[in-house]
């Protein structure tokens, strides 16, 4: 049997205070208490909507840590990245993000809709909402070649605030 999906990451992060409640108040992960007895400087979240017991580890390393360098000058993870059930929500946490000052980015890559976002130690992630199988058409399938400019808005229209995403792709129909 094959890998089926990704159930969780771990992070280094200069401040595990203000990572655990920038994880919590912008993207809505609540911190599980499983971390071991006598150890510190560790904590464990789980996302609003998951099934694992955890999705992210955070791991202080201290406030002298330099900053990530990979893709600039060394090799490493570019980004993480999760995915909202619909638009309606995707539309929420790009307002939560830019709230934050943590929005650096948005997509259209045809078949998903993307926000980037880095959080205080400058690592950067995605939130995706995925169009359904069952909406996918030539235009979407053919613009996954190239990145667009994202027009929530107008995503908004065409596939309904409330449209389950990723239905038929990563969600069984």
């Amino acid at each position: 049997m094959g890998i089926h999906r990704l159930n969780h990451a771990v992070l280094y992060v200069t401040d595990l205070d203000r990572s655990v409640a920038f994880y919590r108040d912008v993207l809505g992960f609540r911190r599980v208490p499983m971390t071991p007895e006598g150890f510190r400087g560790a904590a464990f979240l789980q996302a609003p909507d998951s099934t694992n017991d955890h999705d992210l580890g955070l791991f202080e390393i201290g406030a002298r840590a330099g900053q990530s360098t990979a893709g600039r000058s060394t090799v490493g993870l570019y980004h993480l990245a999760w995915e909202v059930d619909t638009l309606e929500e995707l539309a929420a946490t790009a307002q939560r993000l830019t709230e934050a000052g943590a929005l650096v980015g948005t997509s259209d890559h045809g078949t998903t809709k993307s926000l980037y976002g880095r959080d205080p130690d400058g690592l950067e992630f995605e939130v995706v909402w995925l169009v359904p199988a069952g909406q996918l058409d030539e235009a979407a399938l053919a613009a996954r070649t190239r990145i667009g400019r994202l027009d929530l808005s107008a995503e908004i229209r065409r596939y309904g605030a409330d449209t389950r995403g990723g239905i038929g792709i990563s969600i069984p129909a």
